[in-house]
């Protein structure tokens, strides 16, 4: 028995960012930093810091993971609803480029802004530093608690054809 498969162009793209992960991969090698591949380095370039933020115990809580970073250089800051963190991760300057066997580390400025829940005050905002780990906290009002909404699933089968 033949079956077909529906075309997905997406599929395509998957396959072609692997071929390129590849081509990094041999041509440069692991020392170069693209053991994990080109795709990788690139999203953590754009996704530093990694942040998470919940509400927990009446308080909005935004953790940014930022490691190697002299706290005093962080800057914090609130415009309207947007909590924003720039900073800069300097390079040891006195390696030189040619020294490195491995380099996987992304160096250079940094910018993140995420929205704040409505409730927060941000007069009362405060941030810590322990660790490598940057917290921000501020009260919120009762109604920015989290809410669980149930899901119904219906029992309903679609017809094999």
């Amino acid at each position: 028995m033949v079956s077909l498969t529906r075309w997905n162009p997406f599929r395509e793209l998957d396959t072609l960012h692997r071929d390129v992960d590849e081509l990094f991969r041999r041509s440069l090698g692991e020392w170069a930093g693209f053991g994990r591949g080109f795709g990788h380095l690139w999203r953590e370039m754009e996704d530093f810091p990694l942040i998470e933020s919940y509400v927990k115990d009446d308080h909005f809580i935004v953790k940014a993971y930022i490691p190697g970073i002299d706290p005093k250089e962080i800057d914090v800051s609130v415009t309207g609803n947007s909590l924003t963190l720039k900073g800069e991760r300097k390079q040891d300057k006195d390696i030189k480029e040619e020294n490195y066997m491995l380099h996987e580390i992304c160096y250079g400025s940094f910018e993140r802004t995420i929205g704040l829940p409505e409730g927060v005050n941000v007069e009362k905002l405060h941030a810590s530093f322990d660790e490598g780990m940057l917290t921000i906290s501020a009260p919120v009002k009762e109604g920015v608690k989290t809410k669980k909404i149930s899901v119904d699933v219906s029992k309903k089968r679609a017809k094999a054809a």
